[in-house]
């Protein structure tokens, strides 16, 4: 069946032309306009000689650029590769290479490594630069203003890839997740109209990346589907968050833990009005039940917590207003999707409250890991692709992430999991950042590390946080080293990167 995502796009200008769409700073553009220069931008791929089905990548941050050239791509029939802003010179010609991208569309600020990049990569032709392009690259403006707009979308199929995203390699080198227009289409579906209804009237803050799924899914695609307005925040400033959120009466906010834990220290939060707020939504890691408990009894809000990858789309399962919620909990699947827990030996798991990897079968499972046919046969079996999440279920369905298989800390043949102890953690009154790996030990395998960071005027020291959790956990999981930092090491949505600890 022919799909695009741009249709959705479409659809909204053609519905309301007029209507804002994208508020970045000063500048505003209505959905009539967005769409004009998305055709226009469609066009100039044309002109540069990209083909139909040429992957695109992107290296932008959240400016309007990001969905235009996004739309744009899709309405060429181009599947998109979105790429970390924050990546160096070899790593970006990693994806390039990887992804077989023909062009690169980069924001002048980031040639420092994505122009040596474009250079490894013979493949690559074009480098279209957002502002000042140097000699022999495109500039984006002047092939924008001077194309005239393509007529009609391409026509893809549904199952045509439309976005290339890459994990985090964590595992080994990133790979990319093939997601068709039907798996976006359809989770951004999913997002507006079932789980967090949203309609024209609503405005979003995207504080979250945008070349991440989780920003892309759950605020840039519903909103535009739904025809709401979207505020671009380039990067995340709590203080600044809850300005722009008072200033254009935001009513939507989705973002990961940390935001949310830095939004309620920060100074702004004494004078944050929260009345306009009609849905909050977390994901990306799990969210410490105790900052889920201040953040709504601060605020008055609900915070709506789901689980997801980029290779479901991103969303899997999510806790929703027309159901009772329970903290901790990552609701049970959306429309469409089924869950099934299995344990270390691959036999199913039937019982409730019994650890076993989520395993996901339904419309948003990603088509494969591009060029990767190994890999993609290891991670989807018979049509259920396997998270490496360990979950319990509950008589009534609702799903409580464990942890990552890989973060599995088996202290003298005893499992350890990592989320257990860092909810303990976050219930010290001094504790604003907490993670807890394993190190290798010579008698018992692997010994309980946790890393932690303290905020305000309150302080603990290291026999003071153990102490704590002494009394809360069992002696085979309390962690025997602590280790206190400013702050831990996080990735551009703001998720604590373990494996960053572990280097340390």
């Amino acid at each position: 069946m022919q799909l695009n995502l741009a249709e959705h796009l479409r659809a909204s200008a053609e519905g309301s032309p007029d209507a804002p769409a994208i508020i970045s700073g000063a500048r505003r553009a209505d959905y009539g306009s967005v769409y004009d220069e998305c055709l226009r931008f469609a066009a100039a791929l044309g002109e540069l000689g990209i083909q139909r089905g040429e992957h695109v990548a992107m290296m932008i941050p959240n400016i309007p650029e990001f969905t235009i050239s996004y739309f744009g791509c899709h309405a060429a029939g181009s599947p998109v590769v979105p790429l970390n802003v924050l990546l160096k010179s070899d790593e970006i010609a990693y994806h390039l290479r990887d992804s077989d991208a023909a062009a690169l569309i980069v924001p002048a600020g980031l040639l420092e490594h994505a122009l040596p990049a474009f250079e490894q990569v013979d493949s690559c032709r074009h480098l279209i630069v957002i502002g000042d392009a140097p000699d022999g690259t495109v500039s984006y403006s002047g092939a924008v203003s001077s194309a005239q707009p393509i007529t009609d979308l391409a026509a893809t199929d549904e199952r045509d890839t439309a976005v290339i995203l890459y994990t985090s390699g964590t595992t080994g080198a990133p790979k990319g997740a093939e997601l068709s227009h039907s798996n976006l289409a359809g989770n951004a579906a999913c997002v507006a109209t079932q789980l967090t209804p949203i309609d024209s009237t609503s405005v979003c803050l995207l504080a979250l990346p945008l070349f991440h799924s989780f920003g892309q899914t759950a605020l840039q695609n519903t909103h535009v589907l739904a025809g709401g307005a979207m505020v671009l925040m380039p990067r995340f400033d709590p203080d600044e968050a809850l300005r722009l959120m008072t200033e254009h009466q935001v009513s939507y906010f989705a973002g990961v833990p940390t935001m949310y834990f830095a939004m309620l220290q920060c100074e702004a939060a004494a004078g944050f009005d929260a009345s306009r707020v009609r849905y909050c939504v977390s994901g990306g890691a799990p969210m410490p039940v105790e900052v889920m408990k201040a953040f709504n009894e601060r605020f008055s809000v609900n915070i709506l917590e789901g689980y997801g990858l980029s290779e479901t789309s991103p969303v899997a399962s999510f806790n929703t207003l027309d159901r009772p919620q329970k903290p901790g909990s990552v609701g049970y699947p959306i429309d469409g999707v089924e869950f099934r827990l299995a344990g270390t030996d691959g036999e199913l798991i039937t019982e409730t409250d019994v650890p076993g990897e989520i395993q996901i079968k339904g419309c948003n499972v990603m088509k494969g890991y591009y060029g990767k046919p190994e890999a993609t046969a290891e991670a989807i079996v018979d049509g259920w692709f396997r998270t490496g999440d360990v979950a319990t279920v509950d008589e009534d369905g609702f799903y409580f992430i464990v942890d990552r298989i890989k973060d599995l800390i088996i202290r003298g043949g005893f499992n350890v999991y990592p989320r257990e102890i860092e909810e303990v953690l976050y219930a010290h009154p001094a504790v604003t950042e907490a993670a807890v790996i394993g190190i290798p030990d010579d008698r018992l395998g692997e010994e309980v590390v946790a890393y932690i960071a303290c905020g305000g005027e309150q302080t603990a020291s290291p026999d003071e946080v153990i102490d704590h959790c002494k009394d809360r956990l069992a002696a085979y999981k309390y962690p025997r080293q602590v280790v206190i930092l400013d702050a831990l090491p996080v990735g551009p949505t703001g998720k604590i990167l373990k494996r960053a600890l572990r280097d340390l």
